[in-house]
């Protein structure tokens, strides 16, 4: 049997709503705090990444340990195919 294994296209809330702050930045960049000053959860920048709907923009030589990530493509359809 030869199955090709597809990667989950479901968001999780906290997924969905990180990456739909990226649609209305310039070159798609995505937040490191969310709306009340709170680090985005490294676990959801990493799983989104991960998922290729995310991906690390630049390295931040001020504080090496935030990664910096814009929305790809793979994102964007993510965001506008969930049935959230």
């Amino acid at each position: 049997m030869d199955a090709k294994i597809q990667k989950s296209t479901r968001l999780s809330l906290a997924q969905k709503k990180w990456l739909l702050r990226g649609l209305t930045q310039p070159g798609g960049k995505l937040p490191l705090f969310d709306e009340n000053g709170k680090k985005i959860n490294l676990q959801v920048v990493r799983k989104c990444v991960d998922e290729g709907w995310a991906e690390p923009w630049f390295a931040n030589h001020l504080k090496p340990d935030w990664l910096v990530c814009k929305l790809t493509d793979a994102g964007r359809t993510a965001i506008t195919t969930d049935k959230n």
